[in-house]
């Protein structure tokens, strides 16, 4: 496997095993913000919980690139918003599954419906730091 691709597999499954991550969004320096992510068919999965104005997500839906960051490594990301209801449904059940524990799952809840799952972005790497 060429270590580009090795790469990509390996930030997806230290995606996976995280419980969060953090992202810088857009092409304009500033600081990591933690959010969580999942791992859908070997695909990163994202979902902003607040929608604020100023949010990394839409920061994306004006500026699709960014980094995010999973324990020490880096890795610049494209974002691309997710409009397939089966893919949406998949991600809902991801976030239930991984953030299903006490203090987390209220807001997996959350996650799953309205604003939040409409804003389902995956984030494809574009390459490792």
């Amino acid at each position: 496997m060429r270590s580009a691709a090795r790469g990509a597999v390996d930030l997806v499954d230290a995606v996976r095993e995280a419980k969060r991550i953090a992202i810088r969004a857009g092409t304009r320096p500033h600081r990591f913000i933690p959010i969580w992510a999942v791992v859908v068919e070997r695909r990163i999965f994202v979902r902003s919980w607040s929608l604020k104005p100023r949010s990394w997500y839409r920061t994306l839906l004006e500026q699709p690139r960014g980094t995010i960051r999973v324990g020490d490594r880096s890795a610049r990301v494209r974002a691309v918003h997710t409009r397939s209801a089966r893919l949406v449904a998949a991600v809902d059940r991801a976030y239930l599954a991984k953030y299903g524990g006490r203090g987390e799952i209220r807001f997996a809840r959350d996650m799953a419906r309205g604003k939040s799952r409409a804003s389902t972005t995956e984030l494809v790497p574009e390459d490792s730091a």
